[in-house]
């Protein structure tokens, strides 16, 4: 399913909060006057007398090392060509972002007013004292192969144009693994490429580098095929130029082994396909419209093996499986390059990785019961955490076998694991669960269908594919928010619960019933159903939605007593938690309970460590249990410690193999030197815990929203654990995006409640 874009959408995402994607933030404390002098003046002298003394220090002592400039005069940016160099500007901050989330990399972006080559080569050469690398970014050909060749002559850093380089190293993994699947050798391979911009130079360049005979490419551009005895011929055309008397795509295609498309939209024919070689290898990357449409090419021959630029078809060739990593390895030998040794060393990284057994964490992140090597998966994925592990240390090794790195790693055991703590894989969490959504999509109940957040919430979620969207609330004043904010809902289903007499009447009957002899009566139980939170419940309960979210606009109390009223806990769990994730700089946390037991005892907290060791797994992490207290190991007297040192004794009898430990502190339950000086015996003394229980109610929520507010953590939750089916509440005032997580995660909830049913007797 692609996503639709709107210009208001696009338009609120970079103005809310603060203007644009980026922001600078200090790494070191500043929070007294000896720590401004030592930052700024005078301490600041001592560093710089260093690097003058040595200009290698300029890695020790300031950012460099880890700084790449994304640079751009806007001349070529995506779809839109020359729009200049402020507009390019959201571009390059997007590029930013994808390097500090993929890889760790903090990022400048500069945008240059000057479109004369030697003039922005000049500029460009004399910002090398503050980057450790240059990323290239949306400029024109020809212009972009000179820049790129001279500033990667002239310069001691990393330079690459990723426009050229980037599509040049996915495709080139995906044809090598395609080749192994047709079983044909590729200096053999008859190929076709059209396209004759900087992407498809660069790919056509690389796949010559991994054994292609230029006499057997044919090439075209907008003035059909790149021949010899063409006039005024560009000499960077000319090295792919052919012999051959070709002149249309038509006649080019025939008997081709593959086709590489870096042009336009729907100009490959199902009969250019047919005419194609045994087996044919089509990369139709033209985005947003392949060359030929997926469908169509797959419905053309059952021999094909196809990849496209677009995420909702296999293959995806996709940048991002490139440039952070690759600039990633670069940096951390201090490469003076990315030469082409680096960049095929990307390339067999990825294609090796290609055929590896694939983790399930991915395999369910699409949605797949399982991934494995074949048409259908020629290339990783880009949630794969393997990739920085996988690609970087090929480019730094590959940089330090041609001699183009300053610094050469030792233990490359200890830089896989530096490696995921740059970056914290634990971010693309949310991802993950989002995608898994998507490949079966859920009917969720919105209980509060009146609010504007609520509704643009649902939009998202039906727009993405994440669920299907059933509003309760009143008609026409969900009509009068849809015109006023210009939300599209209408294909989603809308219940007016104070139009519904016949369906409150008849799940008043069903509430009576179960609440009967606890004092509730049939009239009662009809006038209940007048409120949305009982009315969705009991249309979860009733097998009408798969899943209810609510809790915007009303305290977390009132929004789940319906729900355990109706719904109740599951089978053999006598109570409900709630669970916070929080994402930080150094990992990913899980936080229970935080929202619903006040003050439970030993016994209770045990059952509570339970429901949070199953809800971490639920998220593909192994939990690692802090029973937290303001002592460690009984350190302190009193009812806290006492009963948290319980519950983990009897969390360990109960729940055997289980990481667990406490009383702690929550400072050294993660802090691995505290423990392996002072509590070499704590289960959590090797890695540290990922997991907190919390002793009481009001600690856990404290903890939580102080954690969110002060620490600059992101919070994904609350969630619901232990009800017999999918119900999520919301924190009060949840913003979009957060409505739209909770709901990812209702999905993926009511997917393997599901499952669960299925597996049960007597169940087909």
């Amino acid at each position: 399913m692609s996503i639709k874009i709107r210009k208001e959408d696009a338009l609120n995402y970079h103005t809310q909060g603060q203007p644009g994607k980026i922001e600078v933030i200090p790494t070191k404390i500043l929070s007294t006057q000896l720590d401004l002098a030592l930052a700024y003046s005078p301490g600041v002298a001592e560093p710089c007398l260093e690097i003058a003394d040595n200009e290698e220090n300029v890695y020790k002592y300031t950012s460099k090392g880890n700084l790449v400039g994304v640079i751009s005069n806007g001349t070529a940016v995506l779809g839109l060509g020359n729009i200049g160099p402020e507009a390019s500007k959201p571009v390059m901050e997007g590029k930013g972002v994808l390097f500090k989330k993929f890889a760790g990399i903090d990022v400048f972006d500069i945008e240059i007013n000057e479109e004369d080559p030697d003039a922005f080569i000049k500029i460009v050469k004399s910002l090398e004292p503050t980057f450790g690398g240059i990323n290239l970014e949306d400029i024109k050909a020809p212009e972009s192969f000179k820049i790129e060749a001279s500033l990667r002559d002239q310069m001691n850093i990393p330079v690459m144009h990723d426009d050229q380089h980037g599509t040049a190293i996915i495709s080139s993994a995906g044809l090598l693994n395609a080749l192994i699947l047709v079983e044909k050798k590729i200096d053999d391979l008859y190929i076709v490429v059209n396209g004759a911009g900087a992407s498809a130079i660069a790919c056509t360049k690389l796949y010559a580098a991994l054994g292609a005979k230029k006499e057997n490419i044919v090439m075209l551009d907008s003035a059909g095929v790149v021949r010899k005895d063409r006039e005024n011929l560009d000499p960077v055309k000319a090295e792919f130029a052919t012999g051959k008397d070709l002149n249309t795509l038509d006649e080019a295609i025939k008997g081709a082994d593959m086709f590489l498309g870096l042009s336009k939209g729907n100009v490959l024919t199902p009969e250019n396909v047919l005419s194609m070689a045994k087996d044919p290898i089509v990369f139709a990357l033209a985005n947003p419209d392949p060359e030929i449409s997926y469908q169509s090419a797959m419905a053309t021959r059952s021999d094909i093996i196809m990849a496209t630029g677009r995420s909702d078809h296999p293959n995806q060739i996709n940048n991002v499986l490139g440039f952070p990593y690759i600039f990633r390895g670069a940096l951390d030998v201090r490469a003076t390059a990315i030469n082409e040794e680096m960049k095929l060393a990307a390339v067999k990284a990825l294609a090796d990785l290609s055929r590896e057994p694939v983790p399930d964490l991915v395999s369910k992140a699409y949605g797949l019961d399982k991934l494995k090597f074949g048409k259908d998966y020629l290339i990783p994925k880009p949630l794969d955490p393997r990739l920085i592990t996988t690609i970087s240390p090929a480019v730094a090794k590959a940089a330090i076998d041609t001699r183009v790195a300053k610094y050469h790693i030792k233990n490359w055991d200890q830089y896989e694991i530096d490696l995921q703590k740059r970056i914290g894989i634990d971010q693309k969490i949310i991802s993950r669960i989002i995608n898994r959504a998507k490949n079966n999509p859920k009917r969720v109940v919105f209980a509060e269908a009146d609010n504007y957040k609520i509704l643009k919430a649902a939009q998202t979620v039906a727009e993405e594919g994440i669920g299907i969207p059933i509003l309760l609330g009143n008609q026409k004043h969900i009509d009068k928010l849809c015109e006023q904010y210009h939300l599209e809902l209408h294909n989603s289903e809308i219940i007016d619960t104070s139009r519904e007499e016949a369906k409150t009447e008849e799940f008043g009957k069903v509430l009576y019933e179960k609440r009967k002899r606890k004092g509730l009566t049939y009239y009662e139980g009809k006038k209940l159903m007048r409120d949305r939170n009982y009315f969705g419940a009991m249309m979860v309960q009733c097998g009408e939605a798969d899943a209810l979210i609510s809790g915007l606009t009303k305290d977390y109390p009132k929004t789940i007593l319906p729900a355990l009223q109706i719904i109740g806990t599951e089978e053999g769990i006598d109570r409900v938690a709630g669970m916070y994730i929080i994402s930080t700089k150094i990992g990913t946390f899980f936080f229970a309970d935080t929202t619903v037991n006040v003050d439970p005892t030993a016994e209770e907290l045990v059952d509570i460590i339970g429901l949070t060791a199953r809800g971490v797994r639920f998220f593909d992490y192994e939990p690692r249990i802090a029973v937290l207290s303001y002592s460690n190991f009984g350190s302190s007297k009193g009812p806290v410690p006492g009963k948290t040192s319980k519950a983990a004794e009897l969390a360990r009898k109960k729940y055997p193999g289980l990481t667990i430990d406490g009383d702690i502190q929550a400072n050294v339950a993660i802090n691995t030197d505290i423990q392996q000086s002072n509590y070499p015996f704590s289960e959590l003394a090797k890695e540290g815990a990922n997991t907190f229980v919390f002793p009481d109610l009001a600690s856990g929520n404290i903890a939580y929203k102080m954690v969110m507010e002060l620490g600059g953590a992101e919070g994904i939750g609350p969630i619901l654990m232990g009800m017999n089916k999918p119900v999520h509440i919301l924190q009060l005032g949840s913003s979009v995006r957060e409505i739209v997580n909770m709901v990812a995660i209702a999905v993926v909830d009511a997917q393997w409640a599901k499952k669960k049913e299925a597996r049960k007797p007597g169940k087909k």
